[in-house]
């Protein structure tokens, strides 16, 4: 099965089916965090784990680190679970007809009369260049030629060289500079134009533009050589199809607007997802850190007898300030074994998209969402008054966090209403995150974060510290930026309605912006975090 270039997202279809159904699973260390994912529930394990399904990380890359199997060891332990009759994925970066190891295991298979498929997947020397913005076809139909340059003999450099075809190199960092000494060698002119793409199509993807004479300076310019990582492998596209004027206006990747930042999310991980997702779209590497966890009520007697109320009339209106109070009702009304039925005769109050869009999955949609500022106080403009003779009962049915609600009940009571003001779950501050993200945040780390209320800013550098100064705030509204200044944090963003969709898009427009001023300035374009001023390192005078 091929797995990618490195793109979670690239995966096809039917290599998420056929891992959804592994007993076993093989794989290459640079995709096994893209396919684990889609492995089933207890097929990760060490391979000393049968007959429970197990997952084996095993290498098709000779590079792999010490004591990582080896191209014959993973064809070894593909077979050695196929004869014991266990559905196996060998799971292979790129494309399996590109590779050598995938090719040995279909020959074994096929000699054994083990039955097999191939699942193809978009190819590393084709996924990269499209992701750098290299479209390797022009109108003209160039012809396209692929070299790996660990195995291409002088002949091929020979024919590489006397062509003009756009040509695909899969070599790594440090021998990208003899690639383009052997094809001018060749014949190839100078002056001719080359990109040379690392961690292609990941939020860490850089690519250079460079000519066949002159990338060694290029890439030392870059400060990416020498460097510890310079044995990675990269991808090289040589010919004019790479020529910057072209590239530039086909990037799409690498210039989206957060492209590579690192933000925080800080909330609680059933709230983070959906930003989270947002935030990828952007290019964005999000981290969830928790600063709330959610308890039930230490009594939970008053939220059963409420529970209980609706279902037996006592209520005309319910009003859902969070997600978290629909889950929490949600929870009552399975343990009872009620479902959205339950809520028929009901009007349903919600405040924020993300509520809403909770009860709709319960299938309950909303009578009632403010119209105006997503808020206790912008649900009060909208209320409508007590009145006796349209209104049967007078009574609302507020579930909410163990924190105070005064605003929004006495505003109802204002309107004739009496309520059932309950605490459906508890809210407290979360364990402080790993020692390596606290430092992070400190240490900027980040690039952003992103603060959703009061409660995240104090939660978060309560368990975790004050973000770095060069680290972007971002906050939802102007009582969350007031919390962030009061704990000596600048405010650089701020949403222009309380919604977190919205605070990911200023966010996103703050890097739009952030990066066209260096692009005017003529400056390289870097992610904030990369503008932390560098430790000095520590020096010991002898004796």
């Amino acid at each position: 099965m091929g797995a990618g270039p490195g793109d979670p997202g690239l995966l096809t279809l039917r290599a998420v089916e056929a891992l959804s159904a592994a007993d076993v699973l093989v794989a290459d260390p640079k995709v096994l965090a893209v396919v684990r994912a889609h492995a089933r529930a207890g097929a990760v394990s060490p391979p000393t784990a049968p007959p429970e399904p197990a997952a084996v990380a095993g290498a098709a890359d000779p590079a792999a680190a010490d004591g990582a199997p080896t191209t014959a060891d993973a064809s070894h332990l593909v077979m050695e679970a196929a004869r014991a009759g266990r559905r196996v994925v060998h799971a292979v970066a790129g494309d399996p007809g590109l590779d050598g190891g995938a090719a040995q295991a279909m020959r074994e298979c096929a000699a054994e009369g083990i039955s097999f498929e191939v699942v193809p997947g978009v190819a590393t020397a084709v996924g990269v260049p499209a992701y750098a913005g290299v479209p390797l076809h022009d109108p003209e139909g160039t012809d396209v030629r692929v070299v790996d340059a660990a195995t291409a003999s002088e002949q091929i450099w020979g024919e590489a060289g006397a062509s003009d075809c756009t040509l695909v190199v899969q070599t790594s960092l440090e021998a990208a500079a003899a690639t383009a000494r052997e094809l001018v060698a060749a014949g190839r002119k100078p002056d001719t134009p080359m990109t040379v793409t690392l961690a292609g199509t990941t939020t860490r993807q850089r690519t250079f533009s460079a000519t066949l004479g002159s990338v060694a300076q290029v890439l030392k310019s870059a400060k990416v050589l020498p460097s510890p990582d310079a044995g990675q492998a990269v991808i090289a596209v040589v010919g004019e199809q790479s020529a910057p004027a072209r590239r530039e206006q086909l990037a799409w990747f690498e210039s989206k607007p957060l492209f590579g930042w690192h933000v925080l999310v800080p909330r609680t991980k059933e709230q983070a997802a959906s930003l989270s997702e947002q935030l990828r779209s952007y290019g964005a590497v999000p981290h969830e850190v928790p600063t709330i966890a959610v308890e039930p009520p230490r009594t939970p007697q008053q939220m059963e007898r409420a529970v209980k109320g609706l279902v037996t009339g006592r209520y005309e209106w319910i009003a859902f300030t969070s997600v978290n109070a629909v889950k929490a009702v949600r929870e009552k009304f399975e343990e009872y074994g009620l479902d959205a039925r339950a809520f028929a005769g009901i009007k349903v109050a919600a405040v924020g998209e993300q509520t809403a869009a909770a009860l709709v999955e319960f299938g309950v949609r909303p009578d009632l969402q403010p119209s105006g500022e997503q808020s206790s106080h912008g649900l009060l403009e909208d209320w409508p008054p007590y009145d006796p003779v349209f209104d049967p009962i007078d009574r609302v049915f507020l579930p909410r966090a163990d924190i105070a609600t005064e605003t929004l009940v006495a505003g109802l009571k204002d309107l004739g209403w009496e309520v059932d003001d309950i605490t459906a779950y508890r809210t407290v501050r979360a364990s402080p995150p790993p020692a390596e993200t606290r430092e992070a945040i400190k240490g900027g780390g980040f690039d952003a974060v992103l603060f959703t209320s009061s409660s995240t800013v104090r939660n978060l550098v309560g368990i975790a510290g004050k973000p770095h100064n060069v680290t972007v705030i971002a906050c939802i509204g102007p009582a969350t930026a007031k919390t962030a200044e009061e704990h000596g944090l600048r405010v650089d963003v701020m949403a222009p309605e309380p919604s977190v969709h919205r605070l990911a898009e200023a966010l996103a427009e703050f890097g739009t912006r952030r990066r066209a001023a260096a692009v005017e300035a003529g400056e390289h374009v870097t992610r904030p975090s990369e503008r932390r001023p560098r430790r000095r390192a520590r020096t010991t005078t002898p004796g």
